[in-house]
């Protein structure tokens, strides 16, 4: 064989035992997951469709809706581009950056409706800080317990639990405590995943039982417990506290098995149904598409979760294992709390439907949690 045919069959052939099908495809090299991407379209484009609809057909909603949906696809693509070891090496200076941000809150916030959650920019707009934790929690506490051996240590693990107390009682105190449990959640899952001994766990909830009562006896508003005794009892006071799940639960359940139709929903659309395009947009949803379209939308959240788990299951290292499995477990909590809360199996509290409810900033901050997702998975 001529010197010149022999260097051009080592050029074109896989070298160092590599086959072709161990090279990276156009989507590796977009750093792009194309069944989350599918996922997350299709859940994007029926909550659109279902905001139409809950939202008596406010087409400027739906519109802003759409370009949170479109800042959202950009800040994920963008995201994704970026190996898992700069989110590594920058954990730590974000994390430090969300509480400051929440002190920020508590020292000049912006009072709404009796809480103090957002900073008023000005010539940008307000913004709830606490959305940013939401990110930085998993990656903080993923962050810390990688730079040991797993599983952690106790010492570790009392760290990690002070890591994660620090703005779970920041964001308590604003008050909005939906947001400060799902965060408190998201740190949870890290040290979950990380390989936790049974005996931590039992010990956990050992302490969580002494730690509720106190809890509600001391630490609770009113209003807070309220709600969990509205949950035991809603027809104790049907037409104050018990107002929202009665006509939630009513409005899912003469959804029936097929709906009453697109844009046929009578609970939302004359107004019985508080916050139908928001916290309660599952109801109005379920109204119109009944227990056909309940299962199509669970279908599409599984579908969603189950591909987080997978890639975190293949993931080559712990920093990036445990960050994909607390965003897809702590994904699974925001719906599981929104269709509790809706459904009258859980209090009350403001966690709105991923994808679903109206809100630009909750919709881009999911989008970039699923854009690290991607970078973990594709950054090898």
């Amino acid at each position: 064989m001529a010197p010149s045919s022999q260097y051009k069959f080592l050029r074109q052939a896989p070298r160092d035992g590599l086959s072709t099908a161990m090279l990276p495809s156009k989507w590796q090299r977009l750093h792009i997951d194309p069944w989350l991407c599918l996922f997350l379209f299709l859940n994007a484009m029926l909550g659109l469709v279902v905001l139409y609809s809950a939202s008596a057909q406010d087409v400027g909603l739906v519109s802003k809706q759409a370009m949170s949906f479109g800042i959202g696809c950009f800040v994920m693509f963008t995201l994704a581009q970026i190996p898992p070891k700069v989110y590594q090496a920058f954990s730590p200076y974000f994390y430090s950056f969300g509480i400051l941000c929440l002190l920020a809150v508590i020292a000049f916030g912006e009072i709404r409706l009796g809480a103090k959650r957002w900073i008023d920019i000005p010539g940008f707009g307000s913004v709830q800080p606490s959305e940013f934790m939401k990110v930085g929690m998993p990656l903080m506490i993923a962050w810390f317990l990688s730079r040991n051996a797993l599983p952690p240590s106790f010492k570790n693990v009392l760290i990690s639990l002070v890591l994660i107390g620090v703005p779970f009682l920041l964001i308590a105190e604003q008050p909005d405590l939906g947001t400060s449990l799902l965060i408190l959640a998201s740190g949870i899952f890290v040290l979950f995943l990380s390989g936790l001994s049974w005996k931590m766990i039992m010990a956990a909830f050992a302490a969580a039982a002494v730690v509720i009562p106190i809890a509600w006896e001391f630490l609770l508003h009113d209003y807070q417990r309220q709600r969990v005794l509205t949950l035991l009892n809603p027809e104790a006071d049907a037409l104050g506290t018990g107002w929202n799940i009665i006509q939630s639960k009513t409005a899912i359940g003469s959804g029936g098995f097929a709906g009453k139709g697109f844009l046929e929903g009578t609970q939302s659309h004359l107004h019985f149904l508080p916050e139908g395009h928001t916290d309660f947009i599952i109801a109005a949803f379920s109204e119109e598409f009944g227990l056909i379209g309940i299962v199509i939308l669970i279908t599409l959240y599984f579908a969603i979760i189950f591909r987080t788990f997978q890639i975190s299951l293949q993931c080559f290292h712990n920093y990036g294992r445990l960050v994909a499995g607390a965003f897809g477990m702590s994904f699974f909590v925001y719906v599981f709390v929104n269709a509790g809360m809706v459904s009258g199996i859980l209090p009350v509290v403001g966690v709105p439907l991923p994808f679903m409810s109206y809100g630009g900033t909750a919709i881009i901050t999911l989008m970039a949690t699923f854009g690290i997702v991607m970078s973990i998975h594709t950054h090898r």
